[in-house]
């Protein structure tokens, strides 16, 4: 666990600092800790993980802090280290941009340089809090103090917390920001803490991760994978049938009454009706999936829900014919949290 990097609170030209506090109270999206740093899958069983899985669940997407200004706050400073990309380095031209923002939208934007350590000062705007402030995750930021300028500043309080699994495109993947990332667009909708185990590349049922999902603590679970089945590792309808049962049954063995929503996979043109090396179009294993999640609700799950994925996107919402746009995430995010509460469970 990280501890406070600071002293005593200091006083000079005019300007009230605050001590550094220690970031933990602070964070959000927090699923494990490893050495004080956040990550998206449980470091005591990474051995059963694929690599793909354990690399992504290194970044710490989704993970943010939120808080309230105290009387007098004019500012908010937070204390990091970051990686500095090389010149070769592909995320070296990503934005490395701090966003504020509240519940209803974003307030400002700084944008800094990488450095190994740094703090960064963001001004905030009077009687718009509680604020949330999205750190550059390309560089998994290690948050080591924040403090008040101005006043203090004080942990957000708890929301309810919101777990959600999927690929690429729940880790928000061709969204412009960490804030646009549609599990970030739902939660703010919703007023809840998203914890985003979204895993590029991988998401493709298994079943190490539904153990650990079962594991977490969750108000709240949404699942949204399947497109990797169709042609990253190649499933059949009855093998991604058998595997989404096997995954609600491990879940359910940990969140017997949790509120549960299945998001099938959304939109992919070139997969719909094209066969994948076991014969399956995208098509027929989102249809397996769904047959998979009505068959446990007619079974008896009544805290169980299927949100069907095709006809949420449209071409023109996709950035690369695979991820969506900025627009296309705003749209599963708003579509995400509708369903959510028309089944009543947020």
């Amino acid at each position: 666990m990280s501890r406070p990097v600071g002293g005593q609170e200091t006083r000079g030209a005019g300007e009230w600092h605050g001590e550094w506090l220690d970031p933990l109270a602070f964070l959000r999206g927090v699923a494990w800790l490893e050495g004080g740093r956040v990550v998206r899958a449980d470091p005591a069983d990474s051995m059963r993980l694929p690599w793909d899985t354990g690399e992504r669940a290194t970044l710490p997407i989704g993970v943010r802090l939120e808080f309230r200004a105290g009387p007098g706050t004019t500012a908010v400073e937070i204390r990091y280290r970051a990686t500095v990309p090389g010149p070769t380095d592909s995320l070296r031209d990503l934005a490395h941009v701090f966003s504020l923002w509240n519940r209803h939208g974003l307030l400002r934007e700084l944008f800094t340089d990488p450095a190994e350590e740094s703090v960064v000062r963001i001004t905030l705007p009077a009687g718009l809090g509680p604020y949330t402030v999205y750190p550059p995750e390309a560089q998994s930021p290690l948050v080591l103090g924040v403090r008040g300028i101005g006043g203090p500043v004080l942990p957000a309080e708890p929301a309810p917390r919101w777990v959600v699994h999927g690929d690429s495109i729940t880790e928000g993947w061709w969204s412009t920001r960490p804030a646009h990332g549609w599990p970030a667009v739902a939660g703010r909708a919703l007023g809840v803490d998203t914890v985003n185990l979204g895993y590029a590349g991988a998401a493709r049922g298994e079943l190490p991760t539904a153990e650990q999902l079962a594991t977490l603590p969750a108000d709240l679970i949404t699942l949204a994978f399947g497109t990797n089945c169709w042609s990253r590792i190649p499933y059949s309808v009855p093998l991604l049938y058998e595997t989404t049962r096997a995954f609600l049954d491990l879940i359910r063995q940990g969140h017997p009454e949790t509120p549960l929503l299945l998001v099938s996979p959304v939109l992919r043109p070139e997969a719909e009706h094209t066969p994948n090396r076991l014969g399956a179009t995208l098509g027929e294993l989102r249809a397996a999936m769904e047959r998979a999640v009505r068959d446990r609700i007619l079974g008896g799950d009544r805290r169980l829900a299927l949100l069907p994925g095709l006809p949420l996107l449209r071409p023109e919402h996709l950035a690369d014919g695979l991820h969506p746009n900025d627009e296309g995430h705003a749209v599963l995010g708003a579509a995400v949290a509708a369903s959510l509460h028309e089944e009543g469970f947020a």
